[in-house]
């Protein structure tokens, strides 16, 4: 792959990626003007069920259709009957999920999340799932030909079909209630997501590449077996599916536990609703640039593996770490110094700012986590992210209902903290390990810290001096932002060199060779 491919793709993503948090962010604050920290806190109940069903629909197939993909590319087969195999089966998976979910919609709303309110929601929802699911197919077989720009567009352009949706039903249904005006906010989920498949099976259809029979013997033979299907979506589905299930009962009990802290149900729905709702989706908005790297990475990542090129896999691996903690380190600083400021701008509520504050302290470790998990999925590594995943929900969840009830939010925010470092410490050890890596946590996260510190100090001075205006904040939060590069670039801590060392110029492809400066490149079983 040529490092100005990957470049382009990374620009596409990130800046497009940026755009929809944009939005995305927009759109939170526009909802939570217009339902209120409740109506958020039932809107959040909602989707913690709905994602069960999501990652029935689109978790397996949606890490497959890249790697499989990626595999029939990479060896000449026919990516016509890869594509239309890839979409059949995960249309088979959407469309189980949905009836599955329109029958259990009044169960779980009643019993899981004790609130009938729900019921309405999920029913509107389900819809959703397999299109979601024939759209999630088609952009990993995007990615793994190497195009952003689709997956860029239908994700754009369903942003901006929700948001619409969701301004014409709100100005019905808000005053109805929140039961009602959630499922407004619903409802253009639905409608968004209809519209993005869409657009995906019309950029399918003119991508000649995706519509092309292969050449030779190797066109003739299936694109992949039923085995390799399995082997890829069972344990991811297995490992997500349990993973969101866990997710869903743990959102169950939290305002269950609040409430009998507080001896308020609705009270309890509003903190929820205010973290989970409103400080959560402004924690991970920086999120969105190293998403976009992980996406590119993953059928990478997958090509090395397949080729058992252990040592290329490990360079771009120890690179992509550096990179990671170098970003994430800064977006916490700016979180500590920043939060408060900007949830009373955006949210005009101190709550959410604290809540921001305390958890931009482990901001570093929820991001970090988010990419070692891409990669070792990307290394085939996803039963063991399906363990760590089901250890660390049952701890979550055992120490939900033995704190909470006695000490209330500050205990979820401590749960939160240590969980993040549990599967940052579990998923990085196993990625050490199945890469032939050592631990360099100084250059992953202490050198970056020191920045941070320095960067920071300088940046409350800033903030003291302006007093704290919106023209104050900006002025600080350049001051930190620009500190941090210059002695990011100043002292080594940005890996450029490194990346220009990942990729072969001219052919695409890996190479070994020139990452340690030899003749021929080395290989391992």
């Amino acid at each position: 792959m040529q490092i100005k491919v990957y470049l382009k793709n990374a620009a596409i993503l990130t800046l497009s990626g940026l755009g929809l948090r944009v939005l995305g962010m927009a759109f939170r604050v526009f909802v939570a003007a217009g339902i209120g920290s409740e109506g958020m806190g039932l809107y959040q109940l909602i989707l913690s069920v709905y994602t069960v069903f999501v990652s029935l629909a689109t978790a397996g197939m949606n890490v497959a259709s890249t790697r499989l993909a990626a595999q029939s590319l990479a060896r000449g087969r026919s990516m016509a009957r890869t594509v239309r195999r890839l979409v059949l089966a995960a249309g088979a998976l959407g469309t189980a999920a949905m009836v599955l979910q329109l029958l259990l919609a009044e169960p779980l709303a009643r019993f899981l999340l004790h609130d009938v309110r729900g019921a309405l929601g999920l029913k509107i929802l389900a819809p959703s799932l397999p299109v979601m699911a024939v759209a999630g197919a088609l952009r990993g077989c995007f990615l793994a030909r190497r195009r952003v720009e689709p997956n860029a567009v239908a994700q754009l352009v369903e942003q901006l079909v929700r948001m619409g949706v969701v301004w014409l039903a709100l100005r019905r249904f808000s005053h109805w209630g929140a039961g009602y005006a959630c499922a407004a906010v619903l409802a253009g989920n639905t409608v968004s997501e209809c519209v993005s498949c869409l657009l995906m099976v019309l950029f399918a259809r003119r991508d000649a590449g995706l519509r092309s029979r292969g050449s030779g013997r190797e066109a003739k033979r299936s694109p992949f077996t039923r085995r390799e299907l399995a082997a890829i979506v069972l344990p991811v589905e297995g490992s997500r599916l349990l993973s969101s299930t866990l997710q869903a009962a743990e959102a169950s009990l939290i305002p269950l536990c609040l409430a009998i802290h507080l001896g308020d149900r609705a009270e309890a729905i509003s903190r929820y609703g205010a973290l989970k709702g409103m400080a959560l989706p402004l924690l991970f908005f920086p999120f969105s640039i190293l998403s976009a790297l992980s996406s590119l990475l993953m059928p990478e990542i997958a090509r090395a593996s397949a080729r058992h090129d252990r040592l290329a896999a490990a360079r771009l691996i120890e690179t992509t770490l550096r990179t990671a903690g170098l970003f994430s380190m800064l977006a916490g600083c700016c979180f500590v110094l920043f939060g408060s400021q900007v949830a009373q701008l955006l949210y005009g509520d101190a709550q959410v700012g604290g809540y921001i504050r305390v958890l931009g302290f482990v901001a570093p470790f929820m991001y970090l986590e988010s990419m070692v998990d891409g990669l070792l999925k990307g290394l085939g590594e996803q039963l063991a992210t399906f363990r760590y995943s089901l250890l660390d929900s049952a701890l979550r969840i055992l120490c939900i209902v033995a704190l909470l009830p006695r000490f209330g939010m500050e205990a979820f925010l401590g749960i939160m903290a240590m969980s993040n470092l549990l599967t940052f410490g579990l998923n990085t050890a196993r990625l050490l390990r199945r890469a032939g890596l050592k631990p360099r946590l100084f250059a992953w996260l202490g050198r970056p810290a020191l920045f941070a510190l320095a960067a920071g100090a300088a940046g409350e001075a800033v903030l003291r001096c302006t007093g704290g205006a919106p023209l104050g904040l900006a002025a600080a939060a350049s001051a930190v932002c620009l500190l941090y590069l210059a002695l990011a670039l100043g002292f080594g801590g940005v890996p450029v060199r490194k990346w220009n060392l990942c990729f072969q110029r001219g052919k695409g492809s890996w190479n070994p060779a020139r990452v340690q400066g030899k003749t021929k490149p080395q290989n391992s079983a």
